[in-house]
């Protein structure tokens, strides 16, 4: 029989984490532990509120499968038991871990993979003023980081984004509106994206409401973060998106995310590769989507005062496997 832990964790964060929705200053994760036969596989998630989570309610959703965890639940078993979510996740990804553990290879190669020797990752400008989201993309830049992803909400648009070109002229820009921005003046803002030379605008409009995408043909790709979880997704974002951000706490594991990347590929869909404030854990379960994708934002453990041990090698801008 199976050994399953449950519990949380707190990890500070060296500076504050600021979007549209507010600030954050450390990451709550929830951590599964299943051992088999001397052999520990581990998971880890992050609660979303915006998706209705909490850590108490992933906590609960996780504990009602702890006795069949015990005797031998299986991922497949896994996807119809748990809807995709944070809670998902971490058990997904403790049963990859303990698979990999159990015949001593690593995520990558038990998939066949072979993963390149260093990932670009995306580096998150947060939301400020516009001569300080400037200095802060200059610095970034460098520092290493040759991709920036600018984080913005409903103000200041063109002076912040115009102030951050100025002071990064080679840097790839992609851009994060965090559901922040209505129909309105849409078809402007993301002209002047274009303009400037923004590689790629995520999220723009709230979830639900993003019809107006469908109504402008697109100067530069829009990515869906918050309007794609799942393979289901995919049928009610053509004609609006042309990326999709994959991250694990909203696909509920590696399991759906790599069925995810297939489908959305095989429909036209570029990818991108996201995460949540999270430790290197988080980050290795997520590993095998690297090779697909367009663009990489895994900087979630760069934002820790202190990561988890062992912890992946990190440099600004480059994940180093």
């Amino acid at each position: 029989m199976r050994s399953v832990k449950v519990y949380e964790e707190a990890w500070p964060l060296h500076t504050p984490f600021v979007i549209s929705r507010g600030s954050r200053s450390e990451a709550r994760v929830v951590v599964v532990e299943i051992e088999e036969d001397g052999i520990k596989g581990v998971g880890e998630c992050t609660p979303y509120p915006r998706y209705g989570e909490s850590l108490a309610s992933v906590m609960a959703q996780i504990m009602t499968l702890v006795p069949d965890l015990q005797t031998g639940l299986t991922r497949e078993a896994l996807q119809h038991r748990l809807p995709a979510g944070a809670a998902r996740n971490a058990i997904d990804s403790a049963l990859w871990s303990l698979q990999a553990g159990q015949q001593q290879t690593t995520l990558p190669s038990l998939l066949g993979l072979t993963l390149p020797e260093a990932v670009v990752t995306a580096q998150t400008v947060v939301i400020g003023e516009p001569e300080q989201m400037a200095a802060s993309a200059k610095a970034l830049y460098d520092a290493g980081a040759t991709l920036l992803k600018v984080k913005l909400d409903d103000r200041l648009i063109s002076e912040r984004m115009v102030a951050i070109r100025a002071a990064v002229p080679q840097a790839t820009l992609i851009v994060d509106a965090n559901e922040s921005w209505h129909s309105e003046g849409l078809a402007a803002r993301c002209q002047l994206l274009a303009d400037l030379g923004v590689a790629m605008l995520e999220q723009p409009l709230p979830a639900l409401e993003d019809a107006a995408l469908a109504n402008f043909i697109h100067p530069l790709p829009v990515c869906a973060d918050e309007s794609c979880h799942t393979r289901d997704s995919l049928d009610s974002l053509k004609g609006r998106y042309e990326m999709v951000n994959i991250k694990l706490d909203k696909t509920g594991g590696l399991t759906e995310a790599l069925a995810l990347a297939t489908e959305a590929q095989v429909q036209g869909f570029t990818l991108m590769l996201g995460c949540m404030l999270c430790t290197s854990r988080a980050i290795g379960a997520a590993l095998p989507l690297a090779n697909q994708v367009r663009f990489a934002d895994l900087d979630g453990p760069t934002w820790l005062a202190v990561d988890v041990s062992p912890a992946l090698n990190f440099t600004t801008g480059v994940l180093h496997l």
